[in-house]
């Protein structure tokens, strides 16, 4: 298979994945270097049936694509989405991303990150 060139984009596509019986829900970020997002959503969402099938689970036919600006590299903003929401931000997060049924270690409640410095005063989540 010839070496994709640099000059075509590079896209990520989230895929929601539902982990049967256990009712879980898994939001797995895939990179695709392809001519257009509609491309990379296709092929994602390719992927996201084999990892499915695989693994004896199910994925949910939800795909939500991004066109990156430029190659991934470090630091490089690889998946943004915008919610409208007159939410404020605690509540916000609570609503959609801290919903206490999510799979995840706090990160400052770990003994190697109590190493690290704190979030900001006031940060979301406090």
């Amino acid at each position: 298979m010839p070496r994709k060139s640099q000059t075509v984009p590079w896209h990520t596509v989230r895929c929601i994945v539902r982990w049967s019986p256990e009712d879980l829900y898994e939001e797995r970020l895939t990179l695709w270097q392809a001519a257009t997002l509609e491309e990379a959503v296709l092929l994602a969402e390719a992927e996201a049936v084999r990892y499915a099938e695989s693994n004896g689970f199910e994925y949910t036919g939800l795909a939500q694509g991004y066109s990156m600006l430029e190659a991934p590299a470090p630091g490089a903003e690889i998946f943004s989405l915008l919610r409208r929401s007159p939410l404020e931000p605690g509540g916000y997060l609570d609503r959609f991303f801290d919903t206490g049924d999510e799979q995840q270690q706090d990160w400052h409640d770990d003994e190697q990150s109590r190493r690290r410095p704190p979030p900001p005063r006031g940060a979301a989540g406090e």
